[in-house]
């Protein structure tokens, strides 16, 4: 009786250790830690109060084990994951640049996350579903489309909505058929949580007012663009809300947009203000950014109203 579904790849992140490290020569990485965009994002929405299950895959090994611990103690429903036998756990290889971007290797399309498959998905999941979350870092093969796919029906059939957020990775896009199925998800979002660059790819020449106004003419009911370090700007039919963020110590920046997005939709779930909604988000963001690993900055309610309180 979840009120979110999110729906992915479930990894162990092992992260280079100095910057300016590269996969070219040998180094030292710090790990594994629990991640995946759709599990750091369930684990964030569970820790914020929202009932939150996740549907996906994770193999029989010590990774699989790692991930499904810290999932069921943040609340997490883990009943639709499913350990397959003879699989391992996705993995993720990360190195950060001096100017602040990283370089990932990836062992998703080969590992137990591409094993999620359209019959793991019950209707008994989606019972009391409000939100079905969908990540475009999940649709990197036709059968996992395909679950996504079958999600959609299974939600909408709950009365759910759909929020997505696309996500889009340099290194999937190569991958066939991953910008069309981004395009017929993107068909059916009602909740759209892009970044910049997202909002580039989708809505290409178009500035961002103008990017918004046409996703929502398209159908969407709710744009929110992830800023980053400049917080984030809220669209729908009717309002333009620019949500300031704020000021933190940057140690690392990876699962910060997945618990911006988290916190979103476990706010929308929970009945909370949308401007509400919005600091809460922003905040969580900031504290993600202030710890090592990708869920090591995930946050509780509480925590996010420690964190506001001296905040104007």
């Amino acid at each position: 009786m979840a009120q979110i579904v999110a729906i992915g790849e479930i990894l162990v992140e092992i992260m280079a250790t100095r910057i300016g490290q590269t996969f070219l020569e040998p180094g030292l990485f710090a790990g594994p830690y629990p991640s995946g965009a759709p599990a750091i994002f369930a684990d964030q929405a569970a820790r914020v109060g929202a009932s939150t299950a996740l549907i996906g895959c994770v193999g029989p090994d010590d990774f699989g084990t790692l991930n499904l611990n810290r999932l069921a103690a943040s609340g997490v429903e883990i009943d639709g994951i499913r350990r397959v036998p003879g699989t391992t756990t996705g993995s993720a290889f990360v190195a950060y640049r001096a100017d602040g971007g990283r370089d990932f290797v990836y062992n998703i399309a080969n590992s137990a996350s591409a094993e999620l498959d359209p019959a793991q998905l019950e209707p008994a999941l989606f019972a009391g579903c409000r939100y079905f979350h969908v990540m475009g870092s999940s649709l990197f093969s036709a059968r996992i489309a395909a679950a996504v796919r079958r999600g959609v029906e299974l939600a909408r059939a709950a009365g759910a909505q759909i929020s997505f957020d696309p996500n889009i990775r340099k290194e999937l896009l190569s991958l066939p058929d991953v910008a069309a199925t981004i395009a017929a998800v993107l068909e059916v979002t009602d909740v759209l949580l892009p970044s910049d660059a997202d909002l580039e790819h989708l809505c290409p020449r178009q500035g961002e007012a103008e990017a918004a106004q046409s996703l929502l003419a398209a159908g969407r009911q709710m744009v929110l663009l992830k800023k980053g370090a400049r917080g984030s700007v809220y669209h729908d039919a009717d309002r333009r809300i620019a949500a300031a963020a704020f000021p933190t110590e940057e140690v690392d920046p990876t699962g910060a947009g997945d618990c911006f997005g988290g916190t979103f939709v476990a706010s929308l779930a929970l009945g909370l203000p949308l401007e509400r909604a919005l600091r809460l988000a922003n905040a969580a963001g900031a504290l993600a950014v202030s710890r090592k690993g990708p869920m090591e900055g995930n946050s509780t309610m509480a925590e996010l109203e420690a964190f506001l309180a001296d905040k104007p």
